[in-house]
């Protein structure tokens, strides 16, 4: 017998087959046992029955599964075999359309009810909705992937917040539930039909991924709860140590549930806090303005900003992707998301504020590279992190903040470490001359290519292009 063990107390899983009638817990972002209201709902609702069996689903959607890129592939697969591990494999996995697929199984199974965690994204609500309209059977919606669903926290007169500090202490003061109860004893797993088996996602090269499924979540937030939590402000923001809890893929995939890490912080830990109802925040704006995972919520940024072009610019875009701009502490970031699909959350702000303000190019760009190469990739997340660098969001930093790239390598990376770490032909300077080879007789010794810009023109540049809109 396999347990795992959190909180309430046991989960147990085995096959002990039944004569009830079964129901289907269709996974999506929610790929744990712990901590789960619509597994405990899908088993409740089979046990009304006597015993009635549980479908575990996971549908690989054409949809997500194309636009994702191998960097997230490759995670959710190793992701699935984890979940297939702890259900002793009777994970049911079918490859193909949700609309067709899900009627498929409640027809094969004979079930009476299909279970969710809700989905607040564009895409999930739609298909979810459609989904629901050619079942002929409920769609059971249970929990989501947030503490507090999108949506529910609202000013006094029901309308969103657009900031985020008052949306905080709203969100404090809605609260959340206790985890949830942990699964029920000898769920009776079942897998009706034949498995398509897991897709076969692309070569990642030298990209090592980390650890996937619910117990690597747990073991992770261990490490960082026991090391790092009680120096989380302090040093968070420095790209050169293991300061953050790097629990983002592990959420992106409901491996652990916010809830679950609210429930062992206290307020000495409010820091962190923060940094959770952040993604809840950024989700609650998608929710109510889902066009802006792609457009800008102030569309003056997208109809009237002067934007760079040409071919120039083109190969100036590609600098930055492949990590040669010539700034260190950008190339770091940009060599560190391109060798191991993730990237130190301050550095997303210096080379976000790189690419807008220093290249003149369109947030989205960047964005739509960041959600290819990331392995913790959410779409409410990543947009809206970029727009509050852009400063087309809610809550935006000020376009007119601008990152120095190389007062902020020296601040956050003061020893040169990170930068070496990605930058071998920076690794003969030592301590900060690495963030400044042009001060080295043998800074360029190695073939580092110098800056490609002057950032102090170009963020001249920036601010006049910016008042040029205000003014609109």
């Amino acid at each position: 017998m396999h347990e795992l063990t959190r909180g309430h107390g046991a989960v147990r899983r085995e096959c002990v087959y039944g004569v009830g009638v079964p129901s289907i817990l269709w996974f999506r972002r929610d790929l744990r046992l712990l901590d789960h209201p619509a597994l405990l709902a899908a088993v409740e609702s089979a046990r009304t029955d006597l015993d009635g069996k549980v479908v575990p689903l996971f549908v690989i959607d054409p949809v997500l599964w194309e636009s994702a890129g191998a960097v997230r592939q490759n995670y959710l697969v190793a992701s699935l075999r984890a979940l297939d591990e702890s259900l002793n494999g009777n994970l049911l996995i079918k490859h193909g359309d949700p609309r067709t697929v899900v009627p498929e199984v409640v027809a094969t199974a004979g079930a009476k009810s299909v279970h969710i965690s809700a989905d607040f994204g564009p895409y999930g609500q739609a298909r979810d909705e459609s989904v629901e309209s050619a079942l002929s059977v409920p769609l059971v919606r249970m929990g989501s992937p947030y503490a507090v669903a999108p949506g529910r926290v609202n000013k006094d007169d029901g309308t969103a917040y657009r900031v985020y500090t008052p949306f905080y202490r709203a969100w404090m003061r809605h609260g959340w539930r206790a985890p949830a109860e942990d699964a029920p004893a000898d769920v009776d797993w079942w897998m009706p039909m034949e498995c398509d088996g897991f897709p076969t996602p692309a070569d990642l090269g030298d990209i090592i991924l980390p650890p996937a499924g619910e117990k690597a979540a747990w073991e992770r937030w261990e490490i960082f709860r026991s090391l790092s939590l009680t120096d989380y402000d302090d040093l968070r923001n420095r790209a050169d140590l293991d300061g953050t809890s790097v629990l983002g893929h592990h959420l992106k995939y409901g491996e652990i549930h916010p809830r679950s890490l609210l429930a062992e912080l206290s307020d000495a830990d409010e820091v962190y806090r923060k940094e959770i109802c952040w993604r809840e925040f950024y989700a609650d704006v998608l929710f109510r303005h889902p066009s802006s995972a792609h457009t800008s919520l102030d569309t003056r940024f997208d109809d009237q900003m002067r934007w760079a072009t040409g071919p120039e610019t083109e190969a100036r875009f590609d600098a930055w992707l492949t990590g040669r701009t010539g700034f260190p502490f950008v190339d770091a970031g940009m060599r560190q998301l391109l060798t191991a699909g993730w990237m130190h959350n301050r550095v997303r702000m210096v080379v976000a504020s790189f690419l807008i303000k220093d290249l003149h190019i369109p947030w989205q760009r960047g964005a739509a590279h960041f959600m290819n190469l990331l392995r913790d990739g959410d779409l409410a997340s990543n947009a809206h992190g970029w727009q509050w660098t852009a400063g087309s969001g809610t809550d935006a930093s000020p376009f007119y903040r601008v990152f120095n790239p190389i007062t902020q390598g020296l601040k956050f990376d003061p020893d040169g470490s990170y930068v070496r770490k990605y930058i071998p032909e920076l690794a003969h300077l030592a301590g900060k001359s690495a963030h400044e080879p042009w001060l080295s007789p043998e800074g360029y010794s190695a073939g580092y290519p110098r800056p490609i810009v002057d950032h102090k023109a170009e963020r001249e540049v920036a601010l006049a292009d910016y008042a040029a809109i205000k003014r609109s």
